[in-house]
């Protein structure tokens, strides 16, 4: 009774006071959800509930397969070590050991305790059933997938993109950067906040093992970043060493670092050029009703603007411009030039906006981020484009526009 007592009251310093004795943190896996690493983080959980419930015999049989399995999974390692010592003296809290051994280890030991709690966590609280990061107001039916980051619960989030709308499929462990999220400049060691794209896929033969079995980037700077003066480069979604299973939750030097597996799942579910990431500090979590009001206002300035375009009417159109545009190293006038030649060439034939897709990013400003491709009628092809809108007055403007 006593070792259970320890045992619960461990979780409870490590989870705090929901997770106690009576809770089964993980009892199954979440249905509907699926994953590709043998439910390694499912297990790690299941042993936790199996200690704070006293069944330290059932604990160790699971945490002795799963490290067998997962040798480079420290954390794993770490339980298995407290459950061994468990047969000889009650436990304090995870990773109890010796003063001086513990004192050897400390940065190690807290950043496995914090790994701890993160993925503790995620069972304590999860997203409401159907509800969607707020982010993603319209995505294409040729999106078939979109990822979503919190920060601060260090998780990824995996939708697919149905015909109903966006399904949770799984979601995953990640680490963010060192000192944090919000980067600003080349070397600081954060997380970029943003809506970003997968643009490339590295495969982990052009890769060192540092980087696991393979990596996605990401389009950091994006032109948001490049507006606001944002500097640096070489943000990725990758993996692991090989000997090593995860990384503490503040690790990286800016990059999304996940489990082997868990990069492996995205790197075969994800597109290049139009699969979305979406990285917050804390995602807000909104039902497919609630995000129809935002939805419907941008829409009607895309259209607004799609019409005048259409019409041929320059000035009109030139109205949703900023003063400040760009158009990669081109300003509103060079830009001009280019728009004329588009009308020009269309012959007021109407513009469609086919594949489109919008997402929200409101922090110090209200920006839309759209992409869609520009076909005239009559045309069976044209242009893929992406723009970068912001609210301003009560007004949607295009401070970027651009092929890619």
């Amino acid at each position: 009774m006593l070792l259970a007592l320890q045992l619960a009251l461990a979780l409870v310093c490590i989870a705090g006071p929901q997770a106690h004795a009576g809770v089964a943190l993980a009892a199954t896996p979440t249905p509907g959800l699926s994953r590709a690493d043998g439910y390694s983080e499912q297990r790690l959980l299941e042993v936790f509930a199996l200690m704070a419930r006293g069944q330290s015999k059932e604990a160790l049989e699971r945490v002795e397969k799963l490290v067998q399995d997962h040798p480079n999974f420290q954390l794993a390692q770490l339980v298995y070590g407290d459950l061994l010592a468990a047969r000889t003296r009650p436990l304090q809290t995870l990773g109890d050991m010796a003063p001086d051994t513990a004192r050897a280890g400390g940065s190690t030991l807290a950043d496995l305790r914090e790994e701890t709690k993160q993925r503790i966590g995620n069972i304590k609280e999860r997203p409401p059933e159907g509800y969607v990061p707020s982010q993603f107001l319209k995505m294409s039916p040729q999106t078939r997938s979109a990822i979503a980051i919190d920060a601060s619960r260090s998780r990824l989030y995996l939708f697919e993109n149905t015909s109903t709308g966006l399904q949770l499929k799984a979601d995953y462990y990640v680490s963010v950067g060192k000192a944090g999220v919000s980067k600003t400049q080349e070397g600081d060691q954060r997380t970029p906040l943003g809506v970003y794209f997968i643009s490339s896929r590295l495969d982990r033969k052009t890769l060192s093992d540092f980087y696991g079995i393979g990596a996605l980037t990401l389009n950091y700077p994006n032109m948001l970043d490049v507006r606001r003066g944002k500097s640096g480069s070489g943000i990725w979604l990758h993996g692991t060493p090989s000997n090593q299973f995860a990384r503490a939750p503040h690790s990286t030097d800016g990059c999304l670092v996940l489990s082997n597996p868990d990069i492996r799942t995205l790197i075969e579910t994800t597109t290049v050029r139009n699969t979305p990431v979406v990285v917050a500090s804390q995602l807000e979590w909104k039902s497919p009703t609630q995000l129809e009001e935002p939805a419907k206002a941008f829409a009607t300035a895309l259209e607004s603007w799609r019409a005048a375009k259409s019409k041929g009417n320059l000035q009109k159109t030139l109205a949703f411009y900023t003063p400040d545009f760009s158009n990669y190293g081109k300003n509103l006038d060079q830009f001009t030039h280019l728009l004329k030649a588009e009308m020009k060439a269309s012959k007021g034939r109407d513009v469609e906006l086919k594949d489109l897709s919008y997402f929200q990013w409101n922090d110090s400003a209200q920006t839309m981020v759209v992409s869609f491709g520009e076909v005239t009628a009559g045309q069976r092809t044209g242009l893929h484009k992406r723009q970068y809108w912001v609210r301003s007055s009560n007004e949607w403007k295009i401070f970027f526009e651009g092929v890619h």
